[in-house]
C-alpha cells in the first residue's frame, strides 16, 4: 500500500487565497497596459534549488499556459540553443543579454525572466514531499520597463496512513516511483498555473486570447 499523494497549493503573492491566507493585494497593471506585449520569449530560469535538472525540467512547462493566455511563444528551445551559439551557454549569462540586442535579433515584445527558489523532492523517514516556488518578472524589451511580476508555489505531499510500517513502505515506494518520474516536473505545471492564473496578481491576457482586454 502506497503513501496517497494530494497537492498542497501554498497562497504566496501571485497564489489566490487558500486556508487562513491574507488575501494579496489586486496587482498594478498601468505598465502592462502602456505596453502589452503580444510575444514573450522566456529564458531558462536559473536556478536556485539542488536539483541540476531543474532548469530545463521546469522550462520544459513554460510555453503551454502562456500560449493558453493569448501570447506568441519563441520555442524555448530555439531560444536556449541561439543564446548557447552566441557565447551565453548558462542561464545566468542570457539573464545578462541586453534587452535592445534581443528585440532587435528577435522581435520580442518582452522577456521573462525566471528564477526557481525550489523544485525538487525531499525524502524522510515517512514522508515524501516534493515542492516547486518560481518566480517571474515579464519585462518589456523596448522601453526595459517591468510589466508584470509573480510567484507561484505548488507542494506534493504524502499523507500517512496511522501505521508506521505502512507509512515507511509507503515512503520507500513514493521514493523509488520518484527517482524515475520526477514529479517536480509535473508539479511544475501546478505552480505555473498559480503563478499566471491568480486572480488577482496574474498575467493578463494576451492579444491571441478572446479574453483580451478584459480587467484582469
Amino acid at each position: 500500500m502506497s503513501a496517497r499523494p494530494f497537492v498542497v497549493l501554498l497562497c504566496l503573492a501571485a497564489a489566490g487565497t487558500l486556508g487562513g491566507c491574507a488575501a494579496p493585494h489586486p496587482y498594478d497593471y498601468t505598465n502592462f497596459r502602456a505596453h502589452p506585449p503580444h510575444s514573450i520569449l522566456v529564458l531558462p530560469p536559473l536556478n536556485q534549488s539542488t536539483d541540476l535538472g531543474a532548469t530545463y525540467g521546469w522550462l520544459s512547462t513554460a510555453t503551454q499556459p502562456l500560449a493558453e493566455l493569448g501570447y506568441y511563444v519563441f520555442p524555448v528551445e530555439v531560444v536556449d540553443t541561439f543564446f548557447k551559439e552566441n557565447g551565453m551557454p548558462t542561464a545566468g549569462e542570457m539573464h545578462q543579454a541586453p534587452l535592445e540586442r534581443v528585440r532587435e535579433i528577435t522581435g520580442a515584445d518582452a522577456v521573462l525572466f525566471v528564477t526557481l527558489e525550489q523544485y525538487g523532492s525531499k525524502y524522510q523517514l515517512i514522508n515524501t514531499a516534493t515542492i516547486v516556488s518560481v518566480r517571474a518578472r515579464l519585462v518589456d524589451t523596448h522601453s526595459q520597463v517591468l510589466l508584470w511580476e509573480g510567484h507561484g508555489v505548488a507542494e506534493q505531499d504524502s499523507s500517512g496512513s496511522g501505521s508506521l510500517l505502512v507509512d515507511v513502505l509507503g515512503a520507500l515506494v513514493a521514493q523509488a516511483v520518484n527517482s524515475q518520474t520526477h514529479p517536480a516536473h509535473q508539479l511544475s505545471r501546478t505552480a505555473n498555473q498559480n503563478l499566471f492564473h491568480s486572480p488577482t496578481q496574474g498575467l493578463p491576457y494576451g492579444p491571441y486570447s478572446p479574453k483580451y482586454q478584459r480587467e484582469p
